[in-house]
């Protein structure tokens, strides 16, 4: 397979990853798997929390994809889907689990409008505690600042938070 298309390949998956991404958050998260999810929508009391077992569940197509390709024969395509699919969760890791959740101590301030952004659709996201009447399944999208101000506004709310130790 030339290069390019290995390339294409892989960064096709990445962004077709946010789309999977939201489906899963909006219809298994906040459905049928919100048993795992609610952890997440609440206060944290250790390091780790049941919603972590979807990077496990979420990791292992990308594992077998990159072995398949590189140890069975399936093809190049294996490997860049795979590695697509690998650099999502590398890059949802750093944008949601470091930046937003600060699982990771750190002084990053976002400051850019599309980080602004990014951070201020989680916190409305985390505004609702219940797997309804939540916006936002997104991560590396999120809806235009307009309409995130709409929708605070509608909430009545000036500036959601989330809570302590989340």
């Amino acid at each position: 397979m030339p290069v390019i298309a290995a390339i294409a390949i892989f960064l096709a998956t990445i962004l077709a990853m946010e789309g999977f991404a939201y489906a899963m958050h909006r219809w298994v998260m906040h459905g049928p798997g919100w048993f795992l999810h609610a952890s997440h929508h609440r206060l944290r009391p250790g390091r780790f929390e049941a919603n972590d077992l979807y990077a496990v569940i979420f990791a292992l197509p990308s594992i077998l994809l990159l072995y398949g390709g590189v140890n069975l024969g399936w093809g190049d395509w294996a490997i860049g889907v795979g590695a697509g699919i690998a650099a999502y969760g590398a890059i949802y890791f750093g944008f949601h689990d470091v930046i937003v959740h600060k699982r990771i101590a750190h002084r990053y301030v976002a400051r850019s409008p599309y980080m602004k952004r990014i951070v201020q659709a989680h916190r409305l996201h985390h505004a609702v505690e219940t797997k309804a009447g939540t916006v936002s399944f997104g991560f590396l999208w999120a809806p235009p600042a307009a309409e995130l101000a709409e929708e605070l506004a509608r909430r009545g709310q000036q500036g959601v938070r989330e809570p302590v130790g989340k």
